[in-house]
C-alpha cells in the first residue's frame, strides 16, 4: 500500500489529511491543481495537495523546499517549469512526513535533497503515526545531504539558511531563511490559524514547538514574509497570534492537570469560545487537547 493511501486511511476524520487546514482552493479533491503564488523576490509558493512548497528561482536554477505528496509531482514539476525549470537543482526537506517528502522519490532523480539527519533516519524505517506504521521511503528518495544544525546553500544570489530547530512538530524540524528576499518558510511549525498536529511518536513535543516558535518570533524581521507548512502566505503578526494560541491553550490544559482533571474532563469543557475557528482545521479541540495532554504527561 502506498505511504499517501496509509496515511489518508489513519486520518479517515478529513479528506484533507496533512493537507491545507482550510482546502477551500481545492473542492475537487480528485483534481488538483497547483496554485503558484509570488512570496518576494524571486520566492514563491506552490500549493498542491499537501504541505506548501517553497521555490527560489534564478539564473542557477531552482532550489524547492518540500515536494508534496508523489501524486501531484508531475503537476508540481509543470508549475516548476512555468519558472523556469521542472527539474529543481536543490530540493530542501523540513521534516519527514510524506505530504512534505513523498515528491522526493519524483524529483530526486534529478534533485539533490537535503535535510537534517533526523530526516533520514526516519525515511530510512518504518514509523508509528496514528497509531498505525508508516513503511520506510524508498531508497531513492531519502535526502543525500544531511546536517546536525544548521546548513548554507549559496544558491541564485542568496545564502540559504536551513537551520534545525529541535522536537517540535518533530524532532526533524528545519525552517528555510532566504535572507534577500526577506522570506522564511517554517514547514509544519507554522500552521496559519489552525491547531498544529505535533508528532510525539517522532519526538515531536508541545512545549518544544512553543520555545522555537518564540525564537523565531525573536529572530525574523518584523516585515518578513513567511510560508507555513499549511496556510496562506503569513505576516510576523500572524505568527504571533499563533504563538499566542500556542501558549493560552497550553496553559488551560496544564493548569488542569495540576486541578488533577482527567483527559475526558478537560475535552469535555474544552476551549473558549475563540479558539474555536482553530479546532476547525485537521486538527480538532478535542484532539489538540489530547496532544497537549500527552505531551506534557511525559514529564
Amino acid at each position: 500500500m502506498r505511504r499517501s493511501l496509509v496515511l489518508f486511511l489513519c486520518a479517515a476524520s478529513t479528506l484533507n489529511a496533512f493537507g491545507h487546514g482550510d482546502d477551500s482552493h481545492f473542492p475537487n479533491q480528485q483534481d488538483v491543481q497547483v496554485k503558484t503564488t509570488l512570496v518576494s523576490g524571486n520566492v514563491y509558493m506552490l500549493q498542491g495537495r499537501g504541505g506548501n512548497v517553497g521555490a527560489l528561482t534564478g539564473p542557477e536554477g531552482i532550489l524547492i523546499v518540500d515536494d508534496d505528496y508523489k501524486a501531484i509531482s508531475t503537476k508540481l514539476a509543470a508549475a516548476l517549469k512555468e519558472l523556469g525549470s521542472e527539474k529543481p537543482r536543490f530540493v530542501l526537506n523540513t521534516h519527514w512526513h510524506a505530504d512534505h517528502t513523498e515528491g522526493n522519490e519524483f524529483f530526486g532523480k534529478d534533485s539533490t535533497i537535503i535535510a537534517h539527519i533526523n530526516v533520514r533516519k526516519r525515511m530510512s524505517q518504518s514509523n508509528i503515526l496514528f497509531g498505525n506504521t508508516i513503511p520506510a521511503s524508498p531508497v531513492q528518495a531519502w535526502p543525500v545531504i544531511t546536517y546536525e544544525d544548521s546548513i548554507t546553500i549559496h544558491f541564485d544570489g542568496e545564502d540559504i539558511k536551513a537551520v534545525h530547530y529541535p522536537n517540535g512538530h518533530t524532532d526533524g524540524d528545519t525552517v528555510v531563511f532566504f535572507p534577500k528576499a526577506n522570506v522564511v518558510h517554517l514547514g509544519d511549525d507554522f500552521f496559519v490559524g489552525r491547531f498544529p498536529f505535533v508528532d510525539l511518536e517522532s519526538g515531536g513535543s508541545v512545549q518544544g514547538l512553543i520555545n522555537n516558535v518564540g525564537s523565531l518570533i525573536a529572530k525574523i524581521p518584523a516585515d518578513a514574509k513567511l510560508i507555513p507548512g499549511h496556510g496562506a502566505i503569513s505576516t510576523m503578526d500572524d505568527l504571533k497570534a499563533y504563538h499566542q494560541m500556542l501558549l493560552e491553550t497550553s496553559k488551560i490544559v496544564t493548569d488542569g492537570m495540576k486541578k488533577k482533571k482527567t483527559l475526558d474532563e478537560l475535552k469535555k469543557a474544552g476551549f473558549p469560545e475563540k479558539f474555536k475557528a482553530a479546532g476547525s482545521g485537521f486538527i480538532k479541540t478535542e484532539q489538540w487537547i489530547e496532544t497537549i495532554y500527552k505531551s506534557y504527561s511525559k514529564k
